[in-house]
């Protein structure tokens, strides 16, 4: 019994520490993000005079325009194709394997290899780099993410209400989207919604793709471009709101995939 105590023990003070490792940077960052000192390391007293400095800088409100534009575009390309490629891999199994390692190869890929492989592919064929090369690289990238969570609510679909359905004459237009869009609804958004997250928060990839110039910089690319001067509570600021709307975005996310899993 009272190894069993002391194991218990043992094991909440390495989740203490595990988790302490993981998010006590992230506490310091958000902290020191309503430091009114202007010193990152000095702590002063409370201030949101960060956060209303972020909305007078032009650089910074346009990369979030851009960052916006990017995460739409590339969610709603990225959601439509990815759901579409579900549907199909889940119904041709036999077909499906080459097609299979295709779509999810970006998820076990580096970043720094894709990113590289979709640079030489633009460069190949003289593509002018822009939001629209990101964009393509985003949907490239976030494709694998939808089509994985579209694909888990597939395999718990019960086919036999299809098939009813097309038994009392209904067409297989009719029979998607009064049946099987409706059943595969919270998937979709899930994956949109971690989709936009992940084009939210993605550097690397537009870092190569996005070209010269600040008409395509976004809000990763615009940070690690502030960071290299020095870090500043106005940094802090634009990061902790980066990752909080991609936090939101990301559990509600989780939360949809669970609840339509049930």
């Amino acid at each position: 019994m009272m190894g069993f105590t002391r194991q218990n023990a043992g094991g909440r003070a390495t989740l203490i520490v595990v988790f302490g490792f993981l998010y006590l940077p992230i506490a310091v960052l958000v902290g020191l993000s309503f430091n009114e000192a202007g010193l990152p390391t000095v702590w002063s007293g409370f201030s949101t005079k960060w956060y209303g400095a972020l909305l007078g800088n032009a650089n910074i409100l346009g990369a979030a325009w851009n960052t916006l534009i990017v995460a739409i575009f590339a969610t709603v390309i990225s959601t439509v194709l990815g759901t579409l490629l579900a549907i199909g891999i889940e119904t041709r199994r036999r077909a499906s394997n080459g097609l299979e390692a295709l779509v999810f190869a970006p998820m076990v890929i580096p970043d720094i290899v894709l990113a590289v492989a979709l640079l030489s592919f633009f460069s190949r064929l003289d593509v002018t780099l822009g939001l629209h090369t990101i964009i393509i690289s985003h949907v490239i990238f976030d494709l694998a993410f939808v089509c994985s969570i579209v694909r888990a609510r597939l395999k718990h679909f019960d086919y036999s209400i299809v098939e009813a359905s097309r038994d009392l004459g209904a067409s297989p237009w009719t029979t998607f989207w009064r049946i099987t869009f409706p059943v595969l609804m919270p998937a979709i958004v899930a994956g949109a919604l971690l989709a936009f997250t992940l084009s939210i928060d993605e550097f690397i990839i537009a870092f190569f793709t996005s070209g010269a110039g600040r008409s395509s910089i976004t809000l990763p690319m615009q940070i690690y471009s502030m960071i290299r001067f020095g870090i500043t509570p106005e940094i802090n600021a634009l990061a902790t709101i980066v990752m909080s709307v991609s936090a939101a975005a990301l559990l509600l996310s989780q939360w949809l995939n669970k609840d339509q899993l049930r």
